[in-house]
């Protein structure tokens, strides 16, 4: 069963000033920037991860190196479309169902947030597109590949995971981090707080990030949209997914695969598992990441990503010049 969103409007929450469009059937809030011309890289974030996750230098950093940068808020979190009339769903009790075999059957599933995306490209006259995904949003991201292969002139899976249930699981103290239930909203202060626990607990330990910078961060998460019942939504969509191991196999566009070494969410052997049933790909592991994009780390990100699409877009090149040839 699929549920309509409810009725949302992000532009009138808080007063702020961010562009919002009609596509696939919701209202998807993205920002823009970058010269048009230039080969468009689309990001997309994880689970209950607003797109101001994705930090601004890095966006700023990939725009200089000649792209033009896409990021948006998924369904359900952010400014985007909140499935109001969609029944809320606890990520424990959805996991357990999960482990007794139930099958599953969430309001969406991670192809309806790929075929987002895809719309979303489609409102903003992107032809075609590097997709890069963290966590959930590599999921997603490499859904859009095998599904919109045509649309995609490369993939970035970052921190992710091909959904192979054999693969290892999360640590203990990673997994009850974030299965833990978020603070009302009324409770800034503890929401913060539970916030910051998180990042502790899965950041990066090789770039720590101050105390300071993570209360700042999560503060600025809180005040633009603080929506926790849409976790639960998300977190089914990726449990139904099931493993993509298949449809990886199938790719067909220049992949890389990104992970942290020290990840304790989504562990290294995930990323690893991932390259291995994408032919052809790539795999960086990166000594002292876990699973957060911290400022330490947007230089060896920046230049890894934009090294492997303009590689991508000079073989595209190549390939339409020989064959152009015979």
């Amino acid at each position: 069963m699929r549920f309509e969103p409810g009725i949302f409007d992000a532009r009138k929450l808080s007063g702020l000033s961010m562009p919002v469009t009609s596509a696939n059937g919701i209202e998807i809030a993205y920002d823009d920037r970058g010269n048009r011309s230039d080969p468009a890289v689309v990001l997309v974030m994880g689970l209950a991860t607003q797109m101001i996750a994705w930090p601004e230098a890095f966006c700023d950093d990939l725009a200089a190196r000649g792209f033009r940068v896409i990021r948006f808020d998924n369904r359900d979190v952010g400014l985007s479309t909140k499935f109001d009339s969609a029944p809320s769903i606890d990520p424990g009790a959805v996991l357990q169902r999960l482990i007794a075999g139930e099958k599953l059957n969430p309001p969406y599933d991670l192809t309806d947030m790929a075929a987002d995306t895809v719309g979303l490209m489609d409102r903003l006259a992107i032809e075609n597109a590097h997709v890069v995904g963290a966590s959930m949003g590599g999921m997603i991201a490499q859904i859009v590949a095998a599904k919109y292969p045509t649309r995609v002139r490369s993939l970035v899976s970052i921190m992710s995971s091909s959904g192979d249930p054999g693969l290892p699981q999360a640590k203990p103290e990673a997994m009850a981090a974030i299965m833990q239930a978020r603070p009302d909203s009324s409770d800034r202060e503890l929401a913060i707080q539970h916030g910051v626990k998180i990042y502790k607990v899965i950041g990066s330990p090789g770039y720590p990030t101050p105390d300071e910078e993570l209360r700042a961060k999560v503060g600025a998460a809180f005040d633009r949209s603080y929506y926790p019942v849409g976790i639960g939504r998300q977190f089914a969509a990726i449990l139904a997914n099931g493993s993509r191991v298949e449809m990886l196999k199938r790719l067909s566009v220049p992949t890389l695969v990104l992970h942290g070494a020290d990840d304790p969410l989504v562990p290294v052997e995930a990323g690893r598992h991932t390259a291995a049933s994408v032919p052809g790909s790539s795999l960086m592991v990166i000594p002292g990441m876990g699973h957060d994009i911290a400022a330490g780390l947007i230089p060896v990100l920046v230049e890894a990503i934009a090294a492997h699409c303009k590689k991508a877009d000079q073989n595209s090149k190549r390939a339409k010049i020989m064959e152009q040839s015979r």
